[in-house]
């Protein structure tokens, strides 16, 4: 029987237009009232969580008002694993963050190597400079909360004695990319993992799916209890830990190999046709 459903957002629960519909929404909450405990699994730091999810949204009629009004999740699982958030108790279950020293060192070799820098603090999504923030605070709308805007990144790490969830490079100049490439392999403790417009950095021992593990062992839930819908890379881990695989239709290879299930894309709510198929056991 499954008691947990790791969810991935970007890909996943979000369509091509990062938007989260209703029917995704409506899964969720079904699932939730039957005891499932969901757990969002993002790359996203905490406060950039999708807004619909987070304000836990109001239903019209099909639900009583204790239903609809009550909360959706108390665990997330945010930064690609880094942390794992206790919103309820508002304490840390599971963290690890880049070492102080290797987000201090990064960053000075970095320096004027065409990147833009971003990182995740303090479940804040930090962006140096004016103009990253401001396109940001674009690609996020509505989500874009946990968005603030820095002088300097290096400065504001050392002024206020930060950790670091969470590096986002991004490759503003022609040859960034590999410029970055070449400092981490001086950086055999960080993870990256590349797109082609930006990559993101963080501990090697961060991962959805040690975080899964961790909250797990905390509750008391075993790996066969234990569901996930993921799209990307990132998401092998959570596939690792989990006893119920389901990937997206548009998931990479490597996660649809994996899987258990194949759902229908994001685009055609397929996170929220796996949700009744295979956990809520409806017929379609």
């Amino acid at each position: 029987m499954i008691r947990l459903l790791a969810v991935d957002m970007d890909g996943t629960c979000l369509n091509g237009r990062s938007r989260m519909t209703d029917r995704t929404l409506w899964a969720l909450r079904e699932a939730a009232a039957k005891g499932i405990i969901i757990v969002p699994a993002t790359g996203r730091n905490l406060e950039c969580l999708p807004h619909r999810l987070a304000a836990g949204v109001l239903f019209r009629t099909r639900t009583p008002d204790n239903y609809a009004n009550q909360g959706l999740f108390r665990y997330v699982i945010s930064s690609n694993g880094a942390r794992v958030t206790d919103i309820l108790e508002k304490k840390t279950i599971f963290q690890e963050s880049v070492p102080r020293s290797d987000a201090l060192g990064l960053l000075e070799r970095c320096r004027g190597k065409g990147l833009g820098i971003a990182s995740h603090v303090r479940h804040r999504y930090l962006l140096q400079g004016r103009f990253l923030t401001a396109a940001g605070r674009m690609i996020y709308g509505k989500d874009a909360k946990g968005v603030y805007c820095v002088r300097g990144m290096e400065q504001f790490l050392i002024r206020n004695d930060c950790e670091v969830e969470e590096f986002q490079f991004y490759f503003l100049l022609p040859g960034a990319k590999e410029r970055l490439q070449s400092v981490l392999r001086d950086y055999p403790n960080l993870h990256a993992a590349c797109t082609g417009i930006y990559a993101e950095v963080y501990s090697e021992k961060a991962s959805k799916g040690n975080a899964i593990m961790s909250l797990a062992g905390h509750i008391g839930i075993r790996k066969e209890e234990i569901a996930c819908i993921g799209d990307g890379e990132n998401d092998l881990s959570l596939f690792a830990a989990s006893g119920l695989k389901i990937a997206m239709g548009n998931a990479v290879e490597n996660l649809k190999i994996q899987a258990d299930y194949v759902t229908e894309t994001n685009d055609r709510d397929g996170a929220a046709r796996a949700v009744r198929k295979y956990i809520l056991r409806e017929t379609l």
